[in-house]
């Protein structure tokens, strides 16, 4: 005795469904500011750039506040003795930070060997540096 049987397809229906902004991994922003002297012009520089940084980044939705480092009355020939920026690199490379924004190449190195070399050491980590 054979039974006829009914079958029936249902096909899969793909699910989708709204990412939050906050779902979405935001990007985390460093930046970097410095002057190189303590003048009274350099001071409100430096105050405007960390300033301006810092609401320039928590205004961008896709982007988080990894940090403002900031060399205050530090040359920038030579990243020897600026802490901060140090410390920037070692976050970065340490996957703390996503990208990095400064004001000018200036701002960030000086010296052309040390400029290219942390570019490169960022590169390879895949973290952008914008000026």
């Amino acid at each position: 005795m054979t039974l006829a049987r009914s079958v029936t397809v249902i096909p899969a229906r793909r699910r989708t469904r709204n990412i939050d902004a906050e779902e979405k991994k935001k990007l985390k922003v460093a930046a970097y500011c410095r002057v190189s002297t303590d003048s009274e012009e350099q001071a409100t520089s430096y105050e405007v750039q960390v300033e301006h940084y810092t609401t320039y980044i928590q205004n961008n939705p896709e982007w988080e506040l990894a940090g403002i480092y900031a060399d205050d009355g530090i040359s920038g020939t030579n990243t020897k003795k600026r802490e901060q920026f140090n410390k920037m690199i070692e976050d970065s490379m340490n996957g703390k930070i996503d990208m990095i924004i400064t004001k000018s190449i200036s701002r960030f190195a000086r010296n052309t060997l040390d400029c290219l070399k942390y570019i490169r050491q960022l590169k390879d980590k895949e973290i952008p540096v914008i000026f």
